[in-house]
This record gives structure tokens, sequence and C-alpha cells, in this order.
């Protein structure tokens, strides 16, 4: 690739950065993946108004189970209660926040990022926040702490993270533009190009091309008409210099034929 490739690559992607940078600052439409964005916010934040209202409402009980900190005692004890004891028992605790695993990476707006990393963050958020909710029911009357739950809420947020997501994810990043590849700047470093960059930085270098075009094509014909107007000026400068020693030649042919001017003799008087 010449320098002048290079050159038009990089006007073509600063042109197509500014015009998304003036299409943002002025107010344009949004892209998909800031609606998307909006959409998990919203839905995140209804879930989370949800498993508040569930987990820290007060509960008039007679009388509360004491708190839990046995690893796998409440499971072990909803599984010998029978099939529904471990339906409402294992099964609300894996659905509580399980939704996390998918509203989680797209609040966040990783979508175009790292699986592993994705789904790690996200496990280990969900983790967090069920621990908080463990802490804030001891003090929630009808509600007593259960590191069962933790545990219960933490494998449903991974499961939704490790199996539904990446499907979700491959849909929605076909839909936007198809996954980033990588791709060699101009300085030679490596990046990875965002949907819809290639479009527009290939668009950009093809007007850059067809201006350019343009411009060599009105520089070569103004090239032509100015050479055309020295070759001109040549030809008849050159004409009219053989015309003068013409028209001299036949001057003194004429002033031969006709002869010389008759000298006129002077006559006087001797002193």
């Amino acid at each position: 690739m010449t320098r002048s490739g290079h050159r038009t690559g990089t006007a073509a992607e600063r042109k197509g950065v500014f015009s998304d940078v003036q299409r943002l600052g002025h107010g344009g439409p949004p892209s998909a993946a800031s609606r998307i964005r909006l959409a998990g916010l919203l839905l995140l934040a209804a879930h989370l108004c949800l498993v508040g209202w569930l987990t820290l409402r007060p509960l008039a009980v007679p009388w509360v189970a004491p708190a839990n900190l046995h690893p796998l005692a409440t499971i072990r004890t909803d599984l010998s209660d029978g099939p529904r004891a471990a339906l409402t028992g294992i099964g609300g605790d894996l659905l509580l926040l399980a939704p996390l695993g998918v509203l989680l990476p797209l609040a966040t707006g990783r979508l175009h990022r790292g699986l592993p990393g994705t789904v790690t963050r996200t496990v280990f958020a969900g983790a967090m926040l069920s621990v908080v909710l463990t802490l804030a029911q001891s003090g929630v009357p009808g509600h007593v702490a259960d590191v069962d739950a933790m545990l219960l809420n933490t494998t449903g947020v991974a499961l939704t993270a490790g199996l539904a997501f990446p499907p979700l994810r491959r849909r929605l990043r076909h839909r936007d533009g198809g996954p980033g590849r990588t791709v060699r700047s101009g300085s030679g470093r490596l990046g990875t190009e965002r949907p819809g960059t290639g479009r527009r930085r290939h668009a950009g270098a093809a007007d850059d091309r067809a201006g350019s075009g343009r411009t060599d094509g009105a520089g070569t014909a103004e090239v032509r008409a100015a050479d055309g107007r020295v070759a001109g000026r040549r030809a008849r400068g050159a004409r009219s210099g053989s015309a003068a020693p013409r028209a001299a030649g036949l001057r003194l042919r004429e002033g031969t034929a006709q002869g010389s001017t008759p000298r006129t003799t002077r006559v006087g008087t001797a002193p």
C-alpha cells in the first residue's frame, strides 16, 4: 500500500469518527448498541425493584427458623421434603437473580467485549448482590440469613450468563453489524474494528478516491490546455519569424532590380 493510500484510509477513518461524534453531539438518532443498552438498564432496574420487594418486605409469620450457616443443609432438607418443596425452595432461589446473567452485560454495554471476562464479571456481581441481600434479610421481620440461598442465587446467575447470554449476544452482534475484526492501522498497530466502522471507512475511502479522481482529471485537463496555448504561441512566433526574413529578402531583390541610386556631382568654381 502506498503512502497516499495510508493517508486516504486515515482520513476516511477520521471522517467516520468525527461524523459519529457530531451525530451524538447534536442529538442524532441513537445507534443499535445504545438502544440495547438503554433497554437493558430499564429491565435491570425493574428486576432489581422486584427482587427488593420479594426479599426485603416484612412478613407476618408465627415463627421463623434459625439462620442457616452450613452449606447445603437447606438444600438437603428441601430434597427430603419432596419434589414440590424442592421445586419451590431450590427453584425459587435459582430463578431469583438468574435474569442478571443477561441484563447486567446488556446494561453495562459489554455486547462487544470478550465473553469469558463478561461472564466472570457478571457472576461476581451476582454473588456480591446475593451477599448484600442475605445480610439485609437478617434485619427484616420474617426473613433469615441462609448461605444456601447465596449459593443458589450465584448458580442461577452463572447458568444464565454461560448458557443464555452467548446465543443472545451472537444474535445481537450479527444484527448490529457483525463481530469486530482485527485490522492494522496506517501506523502499523493492531486494533479491533467495530461493527459498521469498516463500511464507513470504505465509503469514506471511496469518496476520497472519487474526489481525487475528479481533481486529477481537472488538473490533467488544465495542463493539457496550458500546453496547447504554449504550443500555439510557439507556432505563431515561428510563422512570424520566418515571414520577416522573407519580406526583407523580397525588398532586397526589388532594390537590386531597380539599380543603384545615381550620385549627384557637385560643380563649383575653383579658387
